[in-house]
């Protein structure tokens, strides 16, 4: 596959699962993949899979919550490529599932740090990149308790919510004065640590791999979507 050949990928929680998945699909169509999350030998490890293949990839290790680390990020890739053609914002932090009473404060906060407050510096710091693309795309990745909120999942489920709301207002602030065009994607049931931490007992066959949910972005990347667009890849949640 070479459709996406010659594009600049950044793909955030790149080192394990959906991550993981859709930075070696990117690579195999094409793109140029920045991987990014903070295990740096787990990145390694993608990198090396990515060149056996074939493809072609940069590592670059951050921790999201660091409060300069997205921003040395974007300066990183400006001074080397100059734009960004792809963002793939799939790192999140799952926290315990508890009643709301029951939160712990700290893990909340740095749940909101991941997945709220670092999305929207992504989006900060590299949307001038993205808009020097000929056809900027961003994905940002969900989940069901989003918008349809379960007993014990309040603390995740609120920061996927403002997740949402942040990702669906900047689609509308961008689509008309720009060519970047944003969708918000739901996996659904998928083969993952994170899904293995809130459904110990379920049988991790019964559900669908990462490389089915990587396949689906990189088919989506290739459509002319309108934006926002929101879609489920797997009807299970």
């Amino acid at each position: 596959m070479t459709a996406l050949a010659g594009q600049i990928a950044l793909v955030t929680g790149a080192s394990r699962g959906i991550g993981a998945a859709t930075a070696q699909a990117l690579a195999a169509a094409g793109a140029h993949v920045i991987l990014t999350a903070r295990d740096a030998r787990a990145l390694e490890a993608i990198e090396d899979a990515i060149f056996a293949a074939g493809g072609s990839a940069t590592i670059a290790p951050v921790d999201l919550a660091e409060p300069d680390g997205i921003a040395r990020l974007a300066t990183a890739v400006a001074q080397r490529w100059g734009h960004l053609d792809i963002m793939v914002i799939g790192a999140a932090m799952l926290p315990q599932l508890t009643s709301v009473t029951d939160i712990d404060q700290t893990a909340f906060n740095k749940a909101i740090t991941t997945n709220v407050l670092a999305s929207q510096a992504l989006i900060h710091y590299f949307d001038p990149l993205l808009r020097k693309s000929a056809d900027g795309r961003v994905i940002g990745l969900t989940s069901s308790v989003a918008t349809s909120p379960r007993a014990f999942w309040g603390a995740y489920a609120a920061t996927k919510a403002a997740f949402e709301v942040l990702v669906d207002c900047y689609a509308q602030e961008v689509r008309n004065i720009s060519k970047v065009r944003v969708a918000i994607v739901n996996p659904g049931a998928t083969r993952t640590a994170m899904r293995a931490k809130a459904y110990p007992g379920e049988d991790p066959a019964s559900v669908t791999t990462p490389e089915v949910v990587a396949q689906r972005l990189v088919s989506l990347l290739g459509e002319q979507f309108t934006s926002p667009h929101r879609e489920s890849v797997n009807s299970a949640s």
